[in-house]
């Protein structure tokens, strides 16, 4: 029998994914650079950066979940080789994640996004809105929030449709394992939008621990990454915020509930399920 393979298998929507796959009876390889097992899985060594690891990644594979490598500018160089051999070797189904912030040809991800279709015959793009998880994971404003207090932002007050991770890799699951490709560029959020403000409420009342919403400005939230990255990824996150900031995520859709048959989670849900048992 054919297996999925998830690449990213260890992160926020691949460990999801993964899990859920696994839970509803599917041969999953999970490949992560340290091939890390998880329940239900085969895991697999998957680096990126290494090209020897494709093709035993995807001996016995038919569809794959793509995460592209993390804070890489230019991803397509890496993910092209390894689309195409996958491609060689039989794989029938991709499904990418990609950002909302990232159209078909845009940056980045983006020129991966616009490839797919003429490698596959069964595709699918998941293009979600900015992470709940942000706030209550390993992200650098779930860090701000702990050590200080604070979300940093160029946001200003642009609001935005967070979307849980879990109902990306519902959505993502739905992608992989339905009898009909869905051949398609998703855009999923939650229920509504948030600005940075209101996360900040959500928190302190949920944590109860007094959470703000700094502002900053483009060049401060520029300079601030570029202690932490390269200078090209510092721009381009902080560019992101500007866009935030001038209404390019103020929306919803309603894809999660069309794909899944339920409604997405709320933030304030979110909130309570991964904080609330520390407050």
């Amino acid at each position: 029998m054919s297996h999925t393979l998830v690449i990213g298998a260890t992160g926020t929507t691949g460990r999801r994914t993964t899990a859920a796959l696994a839970a509803a009876g599917h041969l999953v390889r999970a490949g992560s650079r340290r091939a890390t097992r998880l329940p239900g899985t085969e895991p697999v060594r998957f680096d990126w950066y290494d090209p020897a690891t494709f093709g035993p990644a995807l001996a016995e594979t038919d569809r794959v979940y793509l995460v592209p490598p993390p804070g890489d500018p230019d991803p397509a160089a890496v993910m092209l080789p390894f689309l195409r051999e996958a491609r060689a070797a039989g794989l029938r189904r991709a499904v990418l994640l990609s950002s909302s912030a990232i159209p078909e040809g845009g940056p980045g991800v983006g020129a991966v996004h616009r490839r797919l279709p003429d490698l596959f015959d069964e595709w699918a793009v998941l293009r979600p809105s900015w992470f709940m998880q942000n706030f209550t994971g390993t992200h650098a404003h779930a860090r701000s929030i702990r050590e200080d207090g604070v979300i940093l932002t160029a946001a200003g007050t642009g609001r935005i449709g967070f979307v849980d991770a879990d109902d990306i890799a519902a959505v993502a699951v739905h992608a992989l394992t339905d009898d009909r490709a869905l051949h398609a560029d998703l855009v999923l959020t939650g229920p509504q939008t948030l600005g940075h403000d209101d996360i900040a409420a959500v928190l302190t009342e949920v944590s109860g621990r007094r959470v703000a919403h700094r502002h900053l400005t483009y060049e401060q939230l520029r300079d601030r990454l570029a202690a932490q990255m390269p200078l090209e990824f510092a721009t381009m996150l902080a560019g992101m915020d500007r866009a935030i900031a001038q209404g390019a995520e103020d929306r919803i859709t309603d894809t999660v509930q069309r794909l899944t048959g339920r409604p997405p989670n709320s933030f304030r849900e979110v909130a309570q399920r991964e904080l609330g048992r520390h407050g």
